[in-house]
């Protein structure tokens, strides 16, 4: 009996899609390894080309996912409720925790606290300004709305596929069938699912390796281990054994995890605002910031540098946008299969209401108070991150300034790993529903298969924690991916749109 269930489950996995991306991942690292310094250049000039070429494209995508969320809200779509009449499947809060901790993962913690130094060395800003006025709201723009914008445009296209239409494929390329046709079931759809989930390895692989030192040298600062490569491996594994064990309970156990995240993170952003000794700065600091990019929303979306004075856009803007099309492939496809219930006019005015206001406040909090510390001149931070070039001691620097810092340092861990372990949740429901050539509405991915991605998701990062060059090269390569997936992603919309148009019609909406 158990060899027939084993059986069956073998039968329903698409093989292909599962083993050839990760085998793929393997071929590149190993070339990342072999051969550094071609790779490096190889990558390098291929980023530099579609950044310095056709980085227009880039910025154009990003604007046309915030007018296209806004027609969705408001025209006849948004009166679409994505499965069934009955109240949505989660409550607000839980569905909001969710959808906030998959989409940004750890990574905001850690460029909460530092984006702005990094911003501040940039002659752009001066020449804007100054730090004062410009080094806060950068970080606000470039995880603003228009992030938030590619993860809710995809996102209602997957909830319109799993829950209106009910298909079974629960890919990438099956969102694309109204456009496509029947080559979704040929090679075209088999290329598309493959770039997704090489692109989803790539991106999740060095999107955790990112922050993972912070968390190391705040363990260290702990406990008095000293930081190493061992240590930051034995932080990992015990994430994984900690999302792992959430994943394996189901949407139950994600639920607690997001929730626990949610209230960890809040907590501390409470503490920094209350007793870090500048909530007046803060405050006056975040309401400036909000109005510069309110003000200016436009012309920062617009600006590409012709001349190349600072190529400040190429750098940043241009990166940031290809960095958010590539977690498209995992983030939006959660955030649509938790959304049953809801109006296509809930799911993107509800995700912008918690995305941007929990997004908004990490940066103008944790962000506004290591700024203040610097305008202040209690410390200069620019100055040790100048001398030091290293970004996660100046973080810690920041934290040993408030009350009671090896409690602060704590919730700071607690943090992280908490919303490592939600992100992975989300990562690893998706990779795992990928890897099957169908799933019936409302059927989870089998345990096995979860624990196998649960495993495998995490062992990328542990193999290129040690190696500098080979992540930078993971990342650049994820940024190329974001070339052709973002011409998937209009695809998934111009499918939604022409699916949802005949849906109406049927409905007689």
């Amino acid at each position: 009996m158990k060899s027939k269930k084993t059986s069956s489950l073998s039968g329903r996995l698409d093989w292909f899609t599962t083993l050839v991306p990760f085998i793929c991942i393997l071929i590149l690292c190993a070339w990342f390894v072999l051969s550094p310094a071609d790779s490096s250049q190889t990558l390098s000039s291929i980023r530099g080309f579609l950044e310095n070429e056709l980085g227009s494209y880039y910025l154009l995508l990003g604007i046309g996912a915030v007018l296209c969320s806004l027609y969705m809200a408001f025209s006849r779509f948004g009166q679409i409720r994505l499965g069934g009449e009955g109240k949505p499947q989660y409550s607000g809060f839980r569905w909001g925790s969710m959808m906030f901790t998959a989409g940004l993962a750890a990574d905001i913690l850690f460029y909460s606290l530092c984006e702005w130094m990094l911003y501040a060395q940039e002659p752009h800003i001066q020449e804007l300004g100054g730090i004062q006025q410009w080094a806060p709201t950068y970080p606000l723009f470039h995880w603003g709305p228009i992030p938030w914008a590619f993860y809710l445009v995809t996102a209602v296209s997957f909830g319109f596929m799993l829950h209106v239409r009910k298909r079974e494929k629960q890919k990438f390329s099956e969102a694309c069938r109204p456009i496509l046709g029947r080559r979704v079931d040929g090679w075209a759809g088999k290329c598309v699912d493959l770039l997704a989930v090489v692109a989803l390895l790539a991106g999740t692989a060095t999107t955790f390796a990112l922050a993972t030192p912070l968390l190391s040298l705040a363990v260290s600062q702990v406990t008095g281990v000293p930081q190493s490569p061992l240590l930051t491996i034995l932080i990992l594994v015990i994430v994984c054994i900690i999302y792992t064990a959430a994943v394996y309970f189901g949407m139950k156990g994600i639920q607690w995890s997001a929730a626990c995240c949610i209230y960890l993170f809040f907590g501390l952003l409470a503490y920094v605002l209350l007793f870090g000794g500048e909530t007046r700065y803060i405050i006056e600091s975040g309401i400036s910031s909000l109005g510069n990019l309110a003000q200016n929303f436009i012309s920062l979306c617009t600006f590409t540098d012709p001349l190349r004075t600072s190529s400040f856009p190429q750098n940043w803007t241009m990166f940031y946008w290809a960095y958010w099309m590539v977690w498209c492939v995992a983030a939006p496809f959660f955030i649509g299969s938790i959304s049953k219930g809801r109006t296509v006019k809930q799911v993107v005015l509800g995700g912008y209401l918690f995305g941007l206001s929990s997004t908004f406040i990490s940066f103008i909090v944790l962000g506004n108070y290591g700024l203040g510390l610097q305008m202040h001149g209690k410390l200069d931070l620019l100055e040790m991150y100048s001398q030091s070039g290293d970004l996660y001691t100046s973080i810690i620097a920041i934290i040993k300034q408030l009350p009671l810092e090896s409690l602060v340092l704590v919730l700071l861990i607690l943090c992280m790993v908490t919303f490592y372990s939600t992100s992975f949740d989300s990562s690893t429901v998706v990779a795992a529903a990928y890897s099957y050539k169908s799933l019936e509405t409302g059927e989870e991915p089998d345990r096995k298969v979860k624990l196998f991605w649960a495993i495998l998701l995490i062992l990328l990062p542990i193999a290129l924690i040690s190696s500098e060059n080979s992540m930078s090269n993971l990342q650049t390569v994820s940024i190329i991916a974001a070339f052709p997936i973002g011409i998937i992603i209009i695809m998934i919309v111009a499918s939604f749109f022409k699916d949802a148009k005949e849906y109406m019609k049927e409905k007689n909406i």
